[in-house]
């Protein structure tokens, strides 16, 4: 995919002066490649995925934190594809270690679908381990450069209690590592500030472009469709995550706290 050149007659042309006695010339922001993506989802399938959000489904019971999940990845590959078709998706799990749930990268929404059918969730707790995950990002990303296209990972984690493990493969800043993190409170059993943390010097140390993490506490399904919409922004067209505060408000924030914002007043994790 080609961004195309852009022109204007608003501003002095970069590097050039303005003719004399007019007020502006143009300038010109050259063609960039913007690469097409080969996107591989990891859902966590350990047992803190089936803890119930704050949402009830239309049969009255809460959706688990794994049923939000699916409906917020199909949100995402629906968005995605509807910007550019020649995005490409597979899908894994993590449970100890990964395996994978559709290896084959498509463009269907379908074949995204079935893949999300097939997870199933994990009975027992482990201490997760990210080495396995990390070494298939890097070697799907080979092949994906090979075709001129760009690898991103988002990882969709779950578990407070266990930070995870990880070894670092031997070449890094081959792909774009984001992160979604669905945590309880911190409490005697938990440390999700420890867990976070890990995962940001993961992030860190693996990116090739600008990857972003986001957490949530509260269990609000729109807080992770929120943050799971700003994840469509392409990796080779992102600020800094800091810098990234959309959505912007429609309104100014009264100085009441809205009781439907408490996941963002809660709990703060510092990165």
């Amino acid at each position: 995919m080609d961004v195309a050149e852009f022109r204007t007659t608003n501003a002095p042309r970069v590097g050039s002066q303005s003719p004399p006695g007019q007020g502006g010339g143009g300038y010109t922001l050259p063609a960039v490649r913007i690469s097409n993506e080969d996107i591989l989802f990891c859902i966590d399938v350990g047992p803190e995925t089936m803890v119930e959000m704050k949402v009830n489904g239309p049969n009255g019971r809460p959706y688990t934190r794994l049923e939000s999940i699916k409906q917020a990845i199909m949100l995402f590959v629906h968005a995605k594809l509807s910007i550019n078709s020649d995005h490409r998706f597979a899908f894994c799990a993590l449970a100890k270690s990964t395996y994978w749930l559709r290896k084959e990268f498509s463009s269907e929404v379908d074949a995204a679908s079935a893949a999300l059918r097939g997870l199933s969730v994990e009975s027992s707790p482990s201490q997760a381990d990210l080495s396995q995950l990390f070494k298939v990002a890097t070697h799907e990303a080979k092949k994906s450069r090979a075709q001129n296209r760009i690898f991103r990972l988002i990882f969709i984690y779950c578990r407070s209690s266990m930070k995870p493990l990880f070894q670092l493969p031997s070449t890094l800043r081959l792909f774009t590592l984001d992160v979604m993190y669905l945590h309880d409170k911190p409490g005697p059993e938990n440390c999700p500030q420890t867990v976070y943390d890990t995962l940001v010097e993961a992030l860190e140390k693996i990116c090739e472009y600008e990857g972003y993490i986001f957490e949530s506490g509260q269990g609000l399904t729109r807080a992770l469709f929120r943050d799971m919409c700003k994840l469509l922004c392409h990796p080779q067209q992102r600020s800094i995550q800091d810098e990234f505060d959309l959505p912007k408000p429609l309104a100014k924030k009264s100085s009441a706290v809205d009781p439907a914002q408490g996941e963002e007043n809660a709990i703060v994790i510092t990165q």
